[in-house]
């Protein structure tokens, strides 16, 4: 449905979530403390240091070597180290349980409460970023399972990005709704 999802400002990085979807759940997965853009630049960071985004490959890696490739300058991640435990943890699920394919989290859901279940069993997800993905699977992806717009994000989420200056937009809006959120 989409060629890019322009989570940062490398074309090349938003391409690579658009066509890879482990790719993109990696980047899910480091989207906290840090700034959209450089969470969604991590997988394509990842695949530049290793060659590939093989989650077989990835699971069966040391997680100390892991480690050392998410610390190298620039460090992919605010936090390298456990940031890359929870890539590891989800490359061995993905590699594990899902048979090397993330794609089947909501392929094989029967409807958005299934996905929430599959998505929340993941390493590195919780009910937070499972709706989040929901939202952009539905809106960016055209994965729309029923009952998707009842678990999609009713705030302000990347699930409403579609070009770079809405990521400009988006931090303005979910300003305004935290501060909402505390009065």
């Amino acid at each position: 449905m989409t060629t890019t999802l322009p989570y940062t400002d490398d074309e090349a990085a938003n391409a690579l979530l658009a066509d890879d979807p482990l790719a993109l759940v990696i980047g899910l997965v480091l989207y906290q403390q840090v700034p959209t853009e450089k969470a969604f630049a991590g997988p394509y960071a990842l695949q530049q240091r290793l060659g590939h985004l093989d989650p077989g490959k990835i699971a069966a890696m040391d997680p100390d070597a892991l480690s050392e490739v998410f610390a190298q300058k620039p460090a992919i991640h605010r936090f390298p180290a456990s940031m890359a435990k929870r890539v590891h943890a989800l490359c061995g699920y993905v590699s594990d349980t899902l048979a090397g394919d993330v794609t089947s989290v909501w392929t094989e859901a029967d409807d958005a409460k299934a996905l929430l279940k599959a998505l929340t069993n993941m390493p590195g997800f919780g009910e937070y970023k499972a709706r989040v993905f929901i939202g952009v699977l539905a809106h960016r992806l055209g994965v729309q399972p029923e009952g998707w717009e009842e678990l999609a994000p009713d705030w302000p989420s990347i699930a409403d990005i579609e070009t770079r200056s809405d990521l400009t937009e988006l931090k303005e809006r979910k300003a305004a709704w935290k501060a909402s959120q505390k009065s």
